[in-house]
């Protein structure tokens, strides 16, 4: 497998986590709720973040269980959620995930980097 896929994988999720956050910042929850722009562009950094996790989970099982911290489950479970039911979408979990799950995920994504070779191979 390709050394820098995985770094790539990261890579995303840190970028999508870190623009979702910059989307609501300064908003109330209400602002959010009444929002559809800020709603839509929030829930595709989260596919985004799912997707990535989702390729790491299946292409670097090893790196991922020895990162068992990292929510890799809940971030692929958001992200089937957000695209198989797309009309169901909870958009106070959305907010929740973003206010307090994705600054997590972005303080453990920055401390697993730079990635020691040996990580990288599945």
């Amino acid at each position: 497998m390709n050394e820098n896929r995985l770094a790539g994988y990261l890579d995303h999720m840190q970028q999508a986590a870190a623009d979702a956050c910059a989307f609501v910042q300064g908003m109330t929850q209400g602002e959010f709720l009444g929002d559809k722009r800020t709603q839509q562009a929030v829930i595709m950094s989260l596919i985004i973040v799912g997707e990535a996790a989702t390729k790491a989970m299946d292409g670097y099982p090893a790196f991922v269980q020895a990162h068992a911290d990292v929510p890799w489950r809940s971030m692929r479970g958001m992200r089937n959620r957000i695209a198989h039911g797309y009309f169901d979408i909870n958009l106070e979990v959305v907010w929740e995930t973003v206010q307090t799950a994705l600054p997590q995920l972005q303080t453990q994504l920055t401390a697993l980097r730079p990635l020691p070779d040996s990580e990288t191979q599945s």
